[in-house]
C-alpha cells in the first residue's frame, strides 16, 4: 500500500513543507523555502491577518472577547470551546512552521506582555495560570517566541500528580491523572525541550508521564483494563487539546525520535488502531469536526480523506514497521 505523495505535496504550504521534510527527506533548501511561505500563503497568512494591533486575537488570552465570553462560558453547560483566542491562534502558527522571527518583528512577545491577560483571575499572560494544559501550551509558545517561560516549566514539573501525570482539574480537587491533561503536558515538554533545551527535572517529568499512558497502552484504564473511551479511536485535525491514540501514539513518534530510542512495544495496540483505519488507497479519513468556532476551516469536511491525517498516520506507521 503507497502512500499519495502528490496529493500530499498538492496542498498548504503548512502541510507541505512537512511531507516534504519529513516523509520525502527532500534536501533543507526545499523544505525550508517551503516553509517560508507559511508567513505569506495560505492558512498562515490568514491567521496572523486576523491578529489584533494589541498582539492579541480575537481580544482575548484563552476565549475570543476575554472576561465575558469567560464569564458566560462558565455558566452554560459543557459548552463547545472557541477556537479563535490567542492562545489556540499561536498553537495553530507554531504547528505550522511559521518562523518565529515573524511575530518576533512585530512585538508580539511584549505586546502580549502588556495586553493579554488569562480570564482566570486576570494572570499576567506569560507567567500561565492553573490549568496545567494551557500552560503546556503556553510553555511551547512562549519557547518558540524567545519569551522566558521557566517559572511555567517549573509549575509543570512540581505540578505532576502522584502517578506519574497530569490533571487539570487538580484545583477543582482531583488526585488522579487524566489522559488528556497528560498528553497535553507531554507534547508541551517536549516541544520546549527541542526548541531551547531542557534539564534533568523537566526530563523526568516527561518520563513518569509517559509511563503513565505507557502502562495504561494509551487506551486502557489502569483498574480494569477495559477500553477509557470511544473517544480514543477518533480521527480528526485539528488536535487542539483533545485525546486520541493517533495523537498520543504521533506524540511517543516525536519523543522516541528526539531521545534516540527504539518503539515502545507497549504502543503496539494504539499503533494498530491506526493502521486498521488506512483505507485501501493510503489514506486516512476524518470521521468528525471538533464543535467550536474557527477562523477558517483548515481541513476537509467529515467523511472525506484528510492529507493532515493521512501525513500523521503514515509518517507513525513508517516508523514502527522500521522503514
Amino acid at each position: 500500500m503507497s502512500v499519495p505523495t502528490q496529493w500530499l505535496l498538492d496542498s498548504d504550504p503548512a502541510l507541505r513543507w512537512q511531507v516534504e521534510r519529513d516523509l520525502l527527506g527532500l534536501p533543507a533548501e526545499t523544505w525550508r523555502t517551503t516553509r517560508a511561505r507559511v508567513a505569506t500563503e495560505g492558512f498562515g497568512a490568514r491567521l496572523l491577518a486576523h491578529q489584533d494591533d494589541d498582539g492579541r486575537w480575537a481580544g482575548g488570552a484563552f476565549f475570543p472577547g476575554g472576561q465575558a465570553y469567560f464569564e458566560v462560558q462558565r455558566a452554560e453547560v459543557d459548552p463547545p470551546q472557541p477556537w479563535t483566542a490567542t492562545t489556540w491562534s499561536l498553537n495553530s502558527l507554531r504547528e505550522w512552521g511559521l518562523d518565529a522571527a515573524v511575530l518576533q518583528a512585530n512585538g508580539t512577545p511584549g505586546l502580549l506582555a502588556r495586553h493579554c491577560r488569562w480570564e482566570y483571575d486576570d494572570l499576567p499572560y506569560w507567567d500561565g495560570e492553573v490549568d496545567c494544559c494551557i500552560n503546556a501550551f503556553t510553555l511551547a509558545n512562549g519557547a518558540w517566541l524567545g519569551v522566558d517561560v521557566t517559572r511555567i516549566l517549573g509549575r509543570l514539573v512540581d505540578g505532576r500528580m502522584r502517578d506519574g501525570g497530569w490533571n487539570c482539574e487538580w484545583v477543582e480537587g482531583a488526585t488522579v491523572s487524566s489522559f488528556v491533561s497528560t498528553l497535553n503536558v507531554l507534547t508541551g515538554l517536549l516541544d520546549y525541550e527541542q526548541i531551547v533545551g531542557g534539564d534533568a527535572e523537566a526530563r523526568e517529568a516527561r518520563r513518569t508521564g509517559e509511563e503513565y499512558l505507557l502502562a495504561r497502552r494509551l487506551l486502557r484504564r489502569w483498574s480494569t483494563g477495559e477500553p477509557i473511551g470511544p473517544w480514543t479511536l477518533r480521527f480528526e485535525y485539528p488536535f487542539r487539546a483533545h485525546y486520541s491514540a493517533l495523537r498520543a501514539a504521533d506524540y511517543f513518534r516525536r519523543a522516541a525520535l528526539h531521545d534516540g530510542v527504539a518503539p515502545d512495544e507497549r504502543l503496539a495496540e494504539a499503533v494498530e488502531v491506526v493502521r486498521a483505519a488506512r483505507r485501501d488507497d493510503g489514506r486516512w479519513v476524518r470521521d468528525r469536526r471538533h464543535a467550536g468556532e474557527v477562523w477558517f476551516e483548515v481541513d476537509v469536511a467529515a467523511g472525506r480523506p484528510s492529507r493532515w491525517l493521512t501525513l500523521t498516520g503514515e509518517l507513525l506507521l513508517r516508523w514502527w514497521d522500521g522503514s
